[in-house]
C-alpha cells in the first residue's frame, strides 16, 4: 500500500515513464538504452547540483547561488590550469573547497545573522558571478589532458556507454540518499525543515546542520561545476545561467515541499530525469525551439506546486480534526 507521503515521488516517476513511452510510441528509435542514458550523460551536473538543492530545500531554506558557483568553479578552473599552470589533481580539490567554504559561510550568515536564505543567497549569487568578471570577460578553453580524457572517455555497457560524469552523479545520489534517510545529519535536516523550534527544543545541532546543509549544497555545485567543466572544456561568466531554476524546478517535481520537512533524493532523480526526456522530445520533434523545455517546465512546475498545496492542506485540515477531537 502506497503511503500519503509517497505520492508525490510516484506521481513524478510515473510521468517520466509515460512521457518516455509517448516518445517511444511516436518517435523510431527513442526507445532504446541509449537514449535513455544520454539522458544522464546531458544531466550529470544539473543531478548533482540538485541533489545539494533537495537537503537546502528539505531543511526550509533556499539557495539562489548555486548556477553562479558552477560558472565560478568552470572559471577558476580554467584559470588554473591554462593561466596559472596547476595540475588537475590540484585544481579539483580547490574548487571543491571554495565551493564548501562559500556555501557553509552563506549557511553561517542566515542562521546566526537570521537573515532570510533568500537573500543571503541572492547576495552569494551575484558575488560568484561577478567574481568570474574578476577572473577573465572572456571565455577560457581548457586543453589539459586530463580534462579532455574525461570528456572524450566512453565507460562502455555491451553497444551502450556512458559518460564519467554520470559514474559521479550516480555516486553522489546513492551518497546523498544513505545520507537523507540513514545518518543523524539526515535526520536532523528533515527534523529542521518541519519545525525548527522544536527541533531546538529536541537538543537538535540545529546551528551546525543548518551550516552543513549550506556547506553541501556549495560543495554539490563546485562539483557539478567540475563536472560541467568535463562537459564544456572551458571556463566562462555565462555558464549555468539559471541552473538554480532549473534545479529548484527538478526539486520540486520530484516531490520536494518548498515549506520545508518533505522531500526524497530520489524523487529529484526523477524530476531531472523528466527535464531531460523534454529535452530529448523537443530534440526529436525538430521544429520546435529550445524554450519549449522552459515552458513545459513552467506548467509541470505551477502543476506540482499546486498539487503540494492540496498536500499540505489536507494535512492541515486532518491535524486539526485531532486537535478538536482532543
Amino acid at each position: 500500500m502506497l503511503k500519503r507521503q509517497h505520492l508525490p515521488v510516484a506521481a513524478t516517476i510515473a510521468l517520466f515513464v509515460l512521457m518516455f513511452m509517448m516518445g517511444s510510441f511516436r518517435y523510431t528509435g527513442f526507445f532504446s538504452m541509449q537514449v535513455l542514458l544520454n539522458l544522464l550523460i546531458d544531466n550529470a551536473f544539473l543531478l548533482i547540483v540538485a541533489i545539494g538543492m533537495t537537503f537546502v530545500i528539505v531543511s526550509g531554506g533556499i539557495d539562489l547561488s548555486v548556477g553562479s558557483m558552477v560558472a565560478l568553479t568552470t572559471m577558476m578552473s580554467a584559470g588554473l590550469l591554462q593561466q596559472g599552470g596547476w595540475p588537475a589533481w590540484a585544481v579539483i580539490p580547490f574548487v571543491l573547497a571554495v565551493g564548501s567554504l562559500f556555501g557553509a559561510a552563506m549557511g553561517a550568515l542566515i542562521h546566526y545573522f537570521k537573515i532570510q536564505p533568500f537573500i543571503v543567497t541572492l547576495a552569494g549569487m551575484f558575488l560568484a558571478r561577478g567574481l568570474c568578471y574578476v577572473i577573465s570577460i572572456n571565455t577560457i578553453t581548457i586543453n589539459n589532458g586530463f580534462y579532455t580524457d574525461m570528456a572524450q572517455t566512453k565507460i562502455r555497457f555491451g553497444d551502450n556507454f556512458v559518460s564519467p560524469s554520470v559514474i559521479i552523479a550516480l555516486v553522489v545520489l546513492a551518497l546523498a540518499i544513505y545520507i537523507a534517510h540513514y545518518t543523524r545529519f539526515g535526520r536532523t535536516t528533515y527534523a529542521i525543515g518541519g519545525s525548527e523550534q522544536s527541533a531546538l527544543l529536541m537538543g537538535l545541532p540545529v546551528a551546525r546542520t543548518k551550516i552543513m546543509v549550506y556547506m553541501f549544497s556549495g560543495f554539490c555545485s563546485a562539483l557539478g561545476g567540475v563536472v560541467f567543466t568535463f562537459y564544456m572544456l572551458s571556463g566562462y561568466g555565462l555558464h549555468a545561467v539559471g541552473l538554480e531554476l532549473d534545479a529548484i524546478a527538478a526539486t520540486v517535481i520530484g516531490g520536494t515541499l518548498l515549506t520545508g520537512g518533505v522531500g526524497y533524493v530520489f524523487g529529484t532523480f526523477a524530476g531531472v530525469m523528466i527535464y531531460g526526456v523534454i529535452q530529448t522530445l523537443i530534440v526529436f520533434q525538430g521544429t520546435l525551439s529550445s524554450w519549449w523545455t522552459r515552458i513545459i517546465i513552467g506548467v509541470l512546475l505551477f502543476a506540482f506546486i499546486v498539487l503540494q498545496r492540496l498536500f499540505t492542506m489536507r494535512s492541515d485540515r486532518k491535524t486539526g480534526s485531532v486537535e478538536k477531537m482532543a
